[in-house]
């Protein structure tokens, strides 16, 4: 397979619970690839890098495989990667939170 639509991917990959919410954040300019919006039908290769804004989070990852089924979560964690900013940017987040939460202002 060479290549599957942005919003059948995104549910492949448990992103999104249904393909309508994958359909909505991307025409919601939630979903970027190549830091320009995104359409649902755009074709998902291997090596892309996509980057899903979701609440207060912003993911970046890179497609490592695509398919238009979806499987069980640890064969969709499969199909991509985190890369190693988006992981940083997100625990520091995440540690940001945990303290505003503790009472500590950072």
């Amino acid at each position: 397979m060479s290549g599957v639509r942005l919003d059948k991917w995104l549910w492949a990959a448990r992103f999104f619970k249904t393909r309508g919410l994958a359909r909505d954040a991307i025409d919601g300019g939630k979903i970027r690839i190549a830091a320009v919006k995104a359409k649902p039908s755009r074709e998902v290769s291997e090596g892309m890098e996509i980057v899903i804004s979701r609440q207060s989070e912003e993911i970046a990852v890179i497609v490592r495989a695509v398919r238009e089924d979806r499987r069980p979560a640890v064969e969709a964690q499969c199909l991509y990667e985190e890369t190693d900013a988006s992981k940083q940017k997100r625990e520091s987040v995440t540690e940001t939170m945990r303290a505003a939460r503790a009472g500590f202002v950072p």
